[in-house]
């Protein structure tokens, strides 16, 4: 075929265009490489058995069958996921290390956790969100938000809270919380909700706030007890537990608020490699097996990318961080980092 082409040039000229022909081929045949060519790292940075490491494995599978490709799920816990995303942000950005994440790095800043949030990564997919519930073991002698609270009360700093480090839910809500009426807690710190509710189950701790995909069933077995949920209205997947604003009606003006989970990867990964994993996340998010899976798990599906997935996430800093600051939780004013007011 290059004989023909070059048929009546001079011997150099010919030689030039080939290899220039040659190369041309190559960087064709580089850029539109068929990805994923290898295993791709996804990384969980918290611990097993909790809601967000229920999420990624149960959607993984259906995100290597759209993206036909394999995905090694890997856990990386601590500090508050700082470890897990701080490795993530440290990978070439090729599209082989993803993040499989929840709601925390948004809230880095304010914490002065880290000076990132996920502005420095690119959001292939927010897959849902969730409510939280404020659980204990079942045979606990409180019924309610209000025994609860009363309990703290008659006895400051008796009562053993599970927690997840500064910015993790359990430790959002206490803010919360405590912007309304002082619960003043010992807190012990685990690793995630799976490592939380194992404590709690064992009695190691009094309670626990954790999102509602994490103990839903357990509620349902009887292995927990639900004392509210986190929610101005009450929850249809927990029918009879009171919403925490009939306990405490100040908290109303941090409500609706809820974790949520998503999937991140290098904000400098090539284009046509982000819209290849966004696709992917979306048909798999999409797939009614995985609907089915998040309305048993009492998540609300958001499956959002790109464009939208960024609106989401800075209107959930700017009320997040904001109704923190309000309630003194934090001590880094929101809008010296740029979070606008909602």
């Amino acid at each position: 075929m290059f004989k023909k082409l070059f048929v009546g040039l001079p011997l150099a000229a010919s030689a030039a265009g080939f290899t220039l022909a040659a190369s041309a081929a190559g960087f064709t045949l580089a850029a539109h490489a068929a990805y994923p060519e290898r295993s791709i790292q996804a990384v969980i940075p918290w611990g097993v058995g909790g809601a967000t490491d229920n999420v990624m494995r149960s959607l993984s599978p259906f995100v290597e069958k759209e993206l036909g490709g394999k995905l090694t799920l890997s856990s990386r816990p601590g500090g508050t996921a700082v470890i897990g995303t701080s490795y993530v942000l440290g990978q070439q950005p090729n599209g082989y290390t993803l993040l499989l994440g929840a709601e925390n790095p948004q809230l880095y800043p304010v914490l002065g956790l880290a000076k990132f949030d996920y502005s420095a990564l690119y959001p292939v997919n927010l897959i849902g969100q969730n409510v939280a519930v404020i659980a204990t073991y079942p045979d606990s002698p409180w019924n309610s938000m209000a025994d609860l609270l009363a309990a703290a009360k008659a006895n400051p700093g008796s009562l053993r809270m599970g927690g997840a480090g500064v910015g993790a839910l359990p430790n959002t809500v206490h803010a919360m919380i405590n912007a309304v009426e002082e619960l003043k807690v010992s807190e012990q710190t685990f690793s995630g909700d799976g490592s939380g509710i194992a404590a709690l189950m064992g009695k190691q701790i009094d309670f626990m706030p954790l999102s509602l995909a994490s103990c839903k069933e357990l509620i349902r077995a009887g292995k927990l007890k639900a004392l509210a949920v986190v929610s101005t209205e009450k929850v249809a997947e927990l029918p009879g537990v009171e919403p925490i604003s009939k306990a405490l009606p100040g908290i109303a003006e941090y409500l609706p608020w809820g974790s949520f989970w998503g999937v991140w990867v290098h904000k400098d990964t090539p284009e046509d490699i982000k819209q290849k994993l966004s696709g992917a996340y979306a048909r798999a998010v999409a797939a009614p097996e995985f609907q089915a899976f998040l309305k048993n798990y009492g998540a609300k599906p958001l499956n959002l990318s790109g464009d939208e997935a960024s609106r989401y996430l800075q209107r959930w800093q700017s009320v997040t961080a904001w109704s923190m600051y309000k309630a003194k939780a934090v001590q880094i004013s929101p809008d010296t980092l740029g979070i606008a007011k909602p």
